[in-house]
């Protein structure tokens, strides 16, 4: 058992930590810049509320989004920040969320958490969705030009919408989540260890070790987006998702996806597993590789339920 003065290290060394991954992301909006939201349309179904929003998040772009909520959710109540993927379907986007796709099992996951009793947000990312029509390549450069990193303004825009979720009245602020798929995959694991707000984190095919994904000559299979200059020099993958612990974290792969080498998962499941340990909370760190390829099955999508209502 720790010391509380062991704790306070421990807590001062993450946040240190998180600081650092931080500024590695560019230059980034003010974190305190003013943030407005619109609501633009209401719907409602036998099941579920679905909000669409536009938010004035970065200053430089407004960025669209979905909130949902159980039809007859009274009080306060836990909600999931969901990242969705990319597929180079740049048309996809938020829609993700409420609409589903075919790599992804039904319902769609604003319907599934609606159904356990969740409110859910998801936002259309840089380039895709209601903010296509600059290539992803563009962006990447002319952000490069200015100073800024892809990513990086994608997880600012995530990290804002958390703020936005912990400041509304109908949810409960110590019960948020967050879950994604291969791109949301990465933006799950990056922003559960950038804000301990968020307290249980999911990742579906895409917790990628970097020096294993180099060392397969795997590069391409990503998105440009992906990269994030001088990474490597500062962080692991592990030590990216170390920053979690000791918050609940579920990763869940395909051992047939090549977006995730086995090495790497192998090697970061022997790391976390000791951070977990060393932060006495090792029954909160999970990893379940199953015989697929880059996709979600139906168990996978049983057993993500279940961690989500087991520690959320």
């Amino acid at each position: 058992m720790k010391t509380s003065d062991q704790k306070e290290e421990l807590f001062q060394n993450k946040r240190k930590r998180r600081k650092e991954l931080y500024n590695l992301l560019g230059r980034l909006p003010d974190r305190n810049r003013p943030m407005s939201v619109k609501i633009i349309s209401r719907e409602e179904t036998d099941e579920m509320i679905i909000e669409k929003l536009l938010f004035d998040i970065n200053g430089q772009q407004e960025v669209p989004a979905y909130y949902t909520r159980p039809k007859n959710a009274v009080g306060k109540i836990p909600a999931i920040l969901f990242n969705h993927s990319h597929f180079g379907q740049y048309e996809v986007g938020k829609d993700e969320f409420v609409k589903g796709r075919k790599e992804m099992q039904s319902p769609p996951y604003a319907l599934a958490l609606a159904r356990a009793g969740y409110a859910g947000l998801c936002l259309d990312m840089w380039g895709f969705g209601e903010r296509r029509g600059t290539s992803e390549s563009d962006i990447f450069k002319e952000m490069l030009w200015n100073g800024q990193v892809m990513f990086g303004m994608m997880v600012y825009d995530n990290l804002r919408a958390l703020d936005y979720l912990s400041s509304r009245s109908d949810i409960d602020s110590k019960r948020i989540g967050t879950i994604g798929m291969s791109m949301g995959s990465t933006m799950s694991w990056w922003i559960a260890g950038l804000d301990e707000r968020i307290k249980v984190c999911i990742d579906i095919c895409c917790l990628t070790d970097y020096q294993e994904l180099v060392a397969e000559k795997g590069l391409a299979l990503h998105g440009i987006y992906y990269y994030v200059p001088d990474l490597l020099n500062h962080f692991t993958t592990s030590q990216i998702n170390g920053l979690i612990s000791p918050r609940p974290h579920f990763g869940l792969a395909g051992k047939l996806d090549p977006l995730t080498p086995l090495k790497g998962l192998e090697k970061i499941d022997r790391n976390l597993k000791e951070i977990y340990k060393h932060d006495e909370a090792s029954d909160a760190w999970q990893l379940r590789v199953y015989n697929v390829g880059h996709l979600e099955t139906r168990e996978m999508r049983q057993d993500i339920m279940e961690f989500f209502k087991k520690w959320l």
